[in-house]
């Protein structure tokens, strides 16, 4: 199946492995809230088990430095995609509210963002990511 969307997250390529899949989790669930429709059915085993429904699309992992995802976040905000963002100071909170209180005291020129993930065109995606690299 082609799509003409593209689901890719950024990761800023610093992070420690559990922050990157910790982030990597949280901002893919900010995608799936905004396009529910990504979800497709549940999985079944040959032995009739349910599982959990996956995203019919396949997600591009890129990794950046922190200009670099800087840029991509404003590139994204310039042309009115709305994203999934993590700032570094969210490592520190334990739960929703003091995750979105401690967000909310940054702005793009001083948010450092550590990951950043969007759903849009595919040429749109690419010119945003620009700069980016595939996750290794």
């Amino acid at each position: 199946m082609v799509f003409d969307t593209k689901f890719a997250i950024v990761l800023r390529d610093d992070l420690a492995g559990w922050q990157k899949l910790n982030v990597t989790a949280f901002l893919t669930s900010g995608i799936v809230a905004q396009f529910p429709d990504i979800i497709g059915e549940p999985y079944r085993d040959r032995a009739g088990n349910v599982f959990n429904p996956l995203s019919i699309q396949p997600v591009i992992v890129l990794s950046a430095d922190g200009p670099t995802l800087n840029m991509i976040h404003h590139r994204a905000l310039e042309r009115g995609v709305m994203t999934s963002a993590y700032v570094e100071e969210m490592f520190a909170t334990g739960f929703d509210a003091a995750n979105r209180a401690v967000f909310a005291e940054f702005a793009p020129d001083d948010a450092k963002i550590v990951g950043t993930a969007l759903r849009a065109d595919k040429k749109l995606v690419d010119k945003i990511t620009k700069g980016a690299r595939m996750h290794a």
